[in-house]
């Protein structure tokens, strides 16, 4: 004996299907917020760029959201239109050189209190918002090794505290500096400032995307 769904029955199921085919089809969208490394990072062998690749397009949709000359109160200031209005199920928080840096080039540095006040900050808008953080440390201004770099003291401390905000609230951490220090040391024998995974002692070149992009990626993944 044939059994036939009620018409009703047949739409519920119809809907269902297409429910959830709908939900399987939406790519989860990832936003890289930062500064001039992340605003370069989106151009071809890039660290955003590299990781696009890497996830492909079919099931993730990532954007780069970097502006040269960044710190922390400009990420804050600018995250509603380029973060929080894009609706994303992931935000990569990779900011804090200029805070440290610019203390030594332009005396525009961020206060060590305040950055880690608008960093949680950042955090907290950003979850209220739905979407998931992943944290990372700035990596080197200077490539010597054995803190021998002008700001390495300064860049360790804030490095710091990024680590003890992810530990605390229990978030993905991707540790560049250590990952950079411990590069530098295995692989720097000259002891030299610049070119090792950096074009200028800041900004990455294609081993430094290359190495940013594999990290991340590992987070990513296991994240989704």
């Amino acid at each position: 004996m044939k059994t036939y769904l009620k018409p009703m029955a047949f739409m519920s199921a119809f809907l269902m299907v297409l429910f959830f085919s709908a939900m399987k089809l939406k790519p989860k969208k990832i936003i890289f917020f930062g500064d001039s490394i992340t605003q370069a990072g989106v151009q071809p062998g890039g660290y955003v760029d590299l990781i696009k690749k890497g996830l492909g397009t079919e099931n993730y949709e990532v954007i780069g959201a970097g502006i040269g000359g960044n710190k922390v109160y400009d990420l804050y200031l600018r995250m509603e239109n380029d973060v929080l209005n894009k609706k994303p199920d992931a935000v990569v928080i990779y900011v804090g050189v200029n805070d440290v840096w610019h203390k030594l080039s332009s005396r525009t540095g961020t206060d060590y209190d305040k950055f880690i006040g608008f960093y949680n900050a950042l955090i907290k808008k950003i979850q209220d918002n739905g979407a998931k953080v992943i944290l990372v440390t700035p990596a080197v201004i200077g490539e010597k090794k054995n803190g021998a770099n002008e700001m390495d003291a300064e860049l360790d401390k804030y490095s710091g505290a990024i680590r003890e905000i992810a530990a605390k609230n229990n978030l993905p951490l991707c540790d560049l500096r250590k990952i950079f220090t411990d590069y530098n040391i295995a692989k720097n024998a000259d002891d030299k400032e610049k070119g090792i995974l950096t074009t200028d002692g800041v900004h990455l070149n294609p081993e430094g995307n290359q190495t940013v992009a594999a990290n991340l990626l590992a987070i990513i993944k296991k994240l989704f």
